[in-house]
């Protein structure tokens, strides 16, 4: 692949940020994560793209490393760097995590995991960088001062940032990607260039609605991409059923699905799924056949009521055909219960393959490990064809910067 535009992504799990950037011809030239299983991952997706290993620094470390811009340096081997993106792990940014957390997660050491960035970024000193994080980075806040502002201030010394907040958030559920997922995306470009770091955004293109916009909103806007779109046309499986690999040649149904899988691909990967537990079997069942929510469930079927549950309104969560599937987070690996298949007939949760749609990770992606580290990466991931969208704002904008 030649390409005239270079980046690095830090933090990059198994490569969903890389991704939109592959396909818009841009040369990696090194990935860091401290995740055996995500380096492995992306190892087999640079082979992909026909990347050579020796030419593209895939870096098993952990960022914090007193020697990390060392390595780095001795892996791009002199290249300039155009674009670093990362987005540090973000569970003690989430309301989630903070909600779980009894001092609000402020001694979480991931909350510092920015200053490692901004060392790398000083040093590189690429022309644009991005960060990306949880829309908690907004609300979160130590020492009495909002994390976001923080942020900005650091990152901002030697680059130019809006400053409205609000427009740093984006939804792929905008850009294509079957599930609504909100997250904000720190862009900045040097201050020595003469930019308008506004067309950063304006170019970032919404090619389609919500399913809560307003009309006017509509205007030029394709519908949202449903969870029907993404996965309807996988063959349905019972809990426990499943291989790793199975042939499949089924006619491509949608544009959806026309872009995510080849015509030519004659394999599936990973559509399995877990085993369930009889009771969990009924539960799915009644509340996707009713279109419950969990606390609808608890109601009207009583007897289902789990012996040591605390009734969280998310503890069971239907995916329904006709939207946008909710966020996909990395508690996937642990039970799936809060991703229930719309189909009442099939009694289970997503598989690997499934949640991987629902991300816009192609069908030829292939995640290394075993489940439980597969959704982690996927849960983990930004999506592809969000990171894409990305991807050709900063290769237009590179484009007039370089001349080139």
């Amino acid at each position: 692949m030649n390409s005239k535009h270079t980046f690095i992504d830090l933090f990059a799990g198994c490569g969903g940020l890389s991704e939109g950037f592959y396909k818009q011809g841009f040369l990696p030239l090194s990935h860091v994560d401290h995740d055996h299983f995500s380096c492995k991952t992306l190892t087999i997706r640079l082979k992909h793209y026909g990347f050579n290993e020796r030419k593209v620094n895939i870096l098993k470390s952990d960022i914090k490393d007193k020697n990390i811009i060392k390595k780095i340096k001795k892996g791009i081997n002199g290249t300039s760097v155009d674009v670093i993106l990362g987005g540090p792990p973000c569970q003690s940014f989430s309301s989630l995590g903070r909600a779980k957390d009894d001092n609000a997660m402020k001694n979480d050491p991931r909350n510092y995991l920015f200053e490692n960035y901004e060392k790398i970024l000083n040093h590189f000193n690429p022309f644009i960088f991005l960060f990306e994080n949880v829309t908690g980075l907004t609300t979160a806040k130590f020492n009495n001062k909002k994390v976001i502002d923080v942020i900005k201030m650091r990152l901002g010394k030697n680059y130019n940032i809006i400053n409205d907040t609000y427009k740093m958030i984006l939804n792929s559920c905008e850009y294509g990607v079957p599930q609504i997922r909100k997250r904000i995306f720190l862009i900045g470009i040097r201050k020595d260039i003469n930019y308008d770091i506004k067309k950063i955004f304006s170019d970032i293109k919404k090619t389609h609605y919500t399913p809560d916009c307003k009309n006017n909103e509509k205007i030029k806007k394709k519908k949202f991409v449903t969870v029907r779109d993404a996965i309807s046309d996988l063959p349905p499986l019972k809990p426990g059923q499943g291989r790793p690999i199975i042939k499949y040649n089924k006619k491509l149904k949608n544009k959806y699905i026309k872009k995510i899988r080849k015509q030519k691909n004659l394999k599936l990967f990973d559509h399995v799924v877990r085993n369930h537990n009889l009771a969990d079997r009924k539960r799915f069942k009644e509340m996707s056949k009713n279109k419950w929510t969990f606390e609808e469930l608890l109601k009207k079927k009583p007897q289902l009521r789990h012996k040591k549950q605390r009734v969280f309104k998310n503890s069971y969560v239907v995916q329904f055909w006709d939207k946008p599937a909710r966020t996909i987070i990395s508690h996937l690996y642990k039970d799936g219960n809060q991703f229930i298949h719309p189909d009442y007939k099939q009694e289970r949760t997503l598989t690997v393959r499934e949640a991987a749609r629902l991300q816009s990770f192609p069908d030829d992606f292939i995640f290394f490990g075993p489940r439980t580290e597969q959704f982690k990466q996927i849960g983990n991931a930004v999506p592809p064809l969000m990171a894409e969208q990305i991807a050709i704002s900063l290769k237009k904008a590179l484009k007039e910067i370089k001349g080139v």
